[in-house]
């Protein structure tokens, strides 16, 4: 009973935590509650690893491949399934790119509002469109229990830094300023390749790659 009530209270905080402010990052003692998730990636291979939400999305999508490919970078494209599904061409051109894709739930659930099995079979239906043993909780909200089931057969990502190209009262300036404070070596970078996103994601994007680059980092799958 007692380690029952420790992840209640563990959850409570991180929940806390994510609902009391616009957090880009997330505080080293709260990461130590969830080991087994990915918060950032191993250090020194001089890697960043670029993440984008919520696709694939037809016209966002191939503009994203597009900025990548100059810079020879490989990012991971957290699919939602729905959109897989009504969109396969832009999906088939994301993988023949050479990225990785994986799983963002069916329809962006979120999993506080979500009981656990119908969580999980909105994951699994995903799955048979994304096949990717790679997911991320949309809003990256996860339960313990849940986070209990999908671990037996996913890597649950999180990250090192939420850009907030999403969030309509941030600017293209404090998108850039976002990524650029987490900048660094076995970085997890969120972007969000979808229409709400689109103003502030293509130039901070664009900044991040060129400021990576300066920095002799390598843009990288999660995967590699």
């Amino acid at each position: 009973m007692p380690s029952i009530f420790c992840k209640i209270s563990e959850f409570a905080v991180l929940s806390y935590y994510f609902c009391s402010m616009k957090a880009t990052t997330i505080p080293a003692f709260l990461r130590l509650f969830y080991p087994s998730l990915h918060w950032k990636m191993p250090e020194g291979e001089n890697k960043i690893y670029l993440t984008f939400d919520d696709g694939p999305h037809p016209e966002i999508t191939p503009e994203v491949l597009k900025m990548l490919e100059p810079f020879d970078a490989k990012a991971t494209f957290f699919c939602v399934g729905e959109n897989v599904q009504k969109f396969p061409e832009t999906y088939k051109k994301v993988v023949e790119a050479g990225h990785l894709t994986a799983n963002h739930t069916f329809n962006h659930l979120n999993g506080w509002k979500t009981p656990l099995n119908l969580y999980y079979e909105n994951v699994s239906l995903a799955q048979q469109l994304i096949q990717s043993d790679w997911f991320r909780p949309p809003y990256g909200r996860i339960t313990p229990m849940q986070i209990q089931a999908l671990k037996k057969e996913y890597k649950i990502v999180m990250w090192s830094v939420l850009s907030y190209d999403f969030d309509a009262e941030t600017t293209v300036d404090q998108c850039i300023s976002n990524v650029m404070a987490e900048l660094h070596d076995g970085a997890i970078i969120v972007f969000h390749d979808s229409a709400k996103a689109l103003k502030n994601m293509l130039p901070a994007l664009q900044a991040t790659l060129e400021a990576g680059q300066a920095k002799g980092l390598r843009f990288s799958r999660l995967d590699e």
